[in-house]
């Protein structure tokens, strides 16, 4: 099982990365789902990890609430997103929503065009969008070459086990062109009955692994 570790810290990388992490996803104040973490921060987890050949994934997200970007949170995204590309980062993940709860697209293409080099993800903004447009939103983000979607398969105040119907529907459509990556209440004790569920072998989440 490929184990994505989601932390808001440096201080339990070391421990999830003994405890078998496959890949860390760096955020700050993971409380709103995750923002930008401090340059300081993600200086040190990147050099850590690419010592330990675990690759990274740095949160793009300048602030909690909703996805709907102006332009000023904009350039500081992009901003974010050629620091990631100076320190070496192997892939950043980010969405950006209009505010009928579409893709922002024009925000998109900008990002992805600032990601050269480096993995993309679009992240659980994909849940915000209409279950019927999804299907269309897959196929744009896999016409723009983005690697892969972080999907609950539904808002988070449900189970993992309501959405797994969702997320099967969302694995089918993509047919293997572009990777769907679950998260979201899935935890060391149920991934293995998830995963198994879903036919995935990789998951995300931010107890995956038991730290304690």
């Amino acid at each position: 099982m490929y184990k994505e570790i989601a932390v808001e810290n440096f201080t339990n990388i070391p421990h999830a990365v003994l405890a078998g992490a496959n890949r860390i996803e760096l955020n700050d104040n993971l409380a709103v789902g995750g923002t930008t973490p401090s340059l300081g921060v993600l200086q040190e987890t990147s050099k850590y990890l690419q010592e330990k050949s675990i690759p990274l994934v740095e949160m793009i997200r300048p602030r909690g609430g909703n996805f709907v970007y102006n332009d000023i949170e904009l350039k500081m995204m992009e901003t974010d997103i050629f620091q990631a590309q100076k320190l070496g980062i192997d892939a950043v993940a980010f969405g950006a929503l209009t505010k009928d709860g579409q893709l922002d697209e024009d925000a998109l293409e900008m990002m992805i065009g600032a990601s050269s080099g480096m993995q993309v993800v679009f992240h659980m903004a994909f849940d915000q969008i209409d279950p019927k447009d999804q299907p269309a939103t897959i196929d744009w983000l896999i016409d723009h070459d983005v690697d892969r979607i972080l999907t609950h398969g539904g808002t988070l105040d449900q189970p993992i086990e309501a959405t797994i119907p969702n997320i099967k529907k969302t694995i089918a459509y993509a047919d293997g062109k572009i990777d769907i990556l679950p998260g979201g209440g899935i935890t060391f004790e149920n991934a293995d009955a998830v995963a198994k569920e879903l036919n995935v072998n990789a998951l995300r989440g931010t107890k995956l692994i038991d730290l304690n």
